[in-house]
């Protein structure tokens, strides 16, 4: 810093300005001791003819790049401050670094929110920590308090995963930013006390190459997710305080993907749990009678609704089993927990079978009782084997009647009616008693199939009668594979129409004589 006058005598300079002009002293004129050009940019500062205020000048003194800046004083005095290229490069090198970390912290967001998978969060943060913020990193988890699932990575890319039984309180700093409490500085731990459950492979050998640790929690949305962990070689500089900002910056983002992600797994498992029960069962024989379903939700990709079918399978040959297939009043999830609860009543109702009409009757008693009463209809059916015969007994309650394919190929209907379950207290039922001979098979189906529309306008329902075609042409055949027929052209025939649920039990009479349980 060199302070002028206005006829360009020095007033005063600091110690810098004196290694820089090496023979300036007050009262010195500029002229003397300043290379020209600084000598003709102060000589246009107060001449006005420069930029007053904001005048500045380049040029070299003593082999050194040197950038002069022009400060006003008082009474025509101007103070330059002369600054070297080194601080113009400081700079650039500083914008450069904070560049580079915005971008790394970009990066980290893109590629942690393309996937809402833990593992895959917890693998990208590690990599990501150990190439770009220190020698390696370690990401330890929030536990049951005994295990912790704990992931290490090295620069190269090395990754360790496992869950280990540990005490936070062997490593400094790690209890409490598995509680979430700000990270202390890196100067006060000491990097020996590292355990070697926290050291990756290449430290391990040697701990003594720990130079530097930094330990800093990974917040989340309400309650931490874990810990990320720093660890530099000795020969490495220490973590400076703008380094351990960063590395806070870092987690701080890593830890919101985290928590995500470990949100969307939690309730992907609490969907997984509830919807577990209300799946349609998996079918097979039971007590020599030959069972199989198939079912299409109404969207695309769901595979829960409002149709439904269940099997009860009996405990004994001579005993029945019960078979129901229903359909619930709406669509989607509200429509599935509905099915669900008439599917828990009609298990707590299976003990009653033996008569049909008591069993619904019940049922709708039930329902009526219910706050948000839903409407349903369903078709019931036990069947018990006789030798080679299978015998049924049907009843509809408001619900499509089943339809029998003989070997034949004849489709004829069951003569069954009844009122629908939940929506009247006075209810009438007829039941149909039906022998299916070997290859013989019932099919009980929804109104989704017959309504399902498609055709060249996409207007035209699928209809009893084209149902009624696909059966004879099933005839003789497996039930599996009647059931896998119908509802292939069912989707068929809509194409990517919408449609209503689509459900189908079929119920058969194995061609085989000797009974297979």
């Amino acid at each position: 810093m060199v302070t002028v006058d206005a006829v360009g005598v020095v007033l005063s300079h600091n110690e810098k300005a004196g290694v820089l002009l090496a023979r300036i002293g007050v009262g010195v004129a500029l002229a003397r001791v300043a290379p020209a050009w600084l000598v003709e940019a102060h000589r246009q500062h107060v001449s006005g003819t420069g930029e007053r205020l904001t005048a500045w000048a380049c040029g070299r003194i003593g082999g050194h790049g040197v950038k002069a800046l022009a400060g006003p004083g008082v009474n025509g005095t101007v103070t330059w401050w002369l600054v070297g290229d080194s601080t113009p490069l400081s700079a650039a090198q500083e914008l450069a670094r904070e560049r580079a970390r915005a971008r790394l912290l970009q990066e980290l967001s893109s590629e942690l929110l393309a996937s809402l998978n833990v593992e895959h969060c917890v693998a990208v943060t590690v990599r990501r920590a150990a190439r770009h913020l220190a020698d390696a990193a370690v990401i330890v988890g929030t536990g049951d308090g005994h295990i912790f699932p704990v992931t290490r990575c090295t620069a190269d890319g090395r990754m360790a995963q496992e869950r280990i039984a540990l005490d936070p309180g062997q490593l400094p700093g790690l209890t409490e930013a598995l509680l979430g409490l700000p990270a202390g500085s890196s100067r006060w731990i000491d990097p020996h006390q590292v355990p070697s459950w926290a050291m990756p492979d290449s430290f391990v050998d040697d701990p003594a190459d720990i130079g530097s640790m930094v330990v800093v929690p990974l917040p989340g949305h309400g309650a931490p997710v874990g810990c990320l962990i720093l660890l530099r070689h000795r020969q490495e500089e220490a973590f400076t305080p703008g380094e351990e900002s960063f590395a806070q910056l870092f987690a701080a983002r890593a830890g919101a993907a985290l928590s995500i992600a470990r949100s969307h797994a939690r309730q992907a498992h609490i969907t997984e749990v509830l919807v577990r029960d209300l799946l349609p069962p998996d079918l097979g024989r039971v007590q020599g009678i030959c069972f199989s379903g198939r079912y299409r939700a109404s969207a695309a990709g769901e595979r829960i609704g409002g149709d439904f079918y269940d099997l009860h399978p009996a405990d004994a040959p001579e005993a029945e089993t019960v078979a129901v297939l229903g359909d619930v009043c709406g669509k989607g999830l509200e429509a599935a927990v509905t099915a669900g609860k008439v599917r828990n009543a009609l298990t707590a109702l299976v003990p009653f079978a033996a008569d049909h009409t008591r069993l619904l009757t019940l049922l709708n008693s039930t329902l009526l009782s219910s706050d948000r009463t839903p409407f349903v209809t369903l078709a019931l059916a036990t069947a018990v084997r006789k030798d080679a015969q299978v015998r049924l007994r049907i009843t509809s309650a408001g619900h499509p009647v089943p339809l029998i394919v003989r070997t034949t190929g004849h489709v004829e209907q069951t003569r069954t009616s009844g009122t629908l379950i939940g929506a009247f207290a006075d209810l009438e039922f007829e039941t149909a008693e039906v022998t299916l001979e070997p290859g013989d098979t019932c099919l009980l189906y929804s109104d989704g199939i017959t309504e399902a529309r498609g055709g060249p306008l996409g207007d035209v329902m699928f209809g009893e009668d084209r149902l009624r075609t696909v059966l004879a042409q099933c005839a003789g055949m497996p039930a599996e594979v009647v059931t896998e027929r119908v509802q292939l052209v069912a989707a068929q025939w809509v194409g990517e129409g919408r449609h209503d649920d689509m459900a189908v039990l079929a119920i058969g009479a194995p061609r085989d004589t000797v009974r297979q349980l």
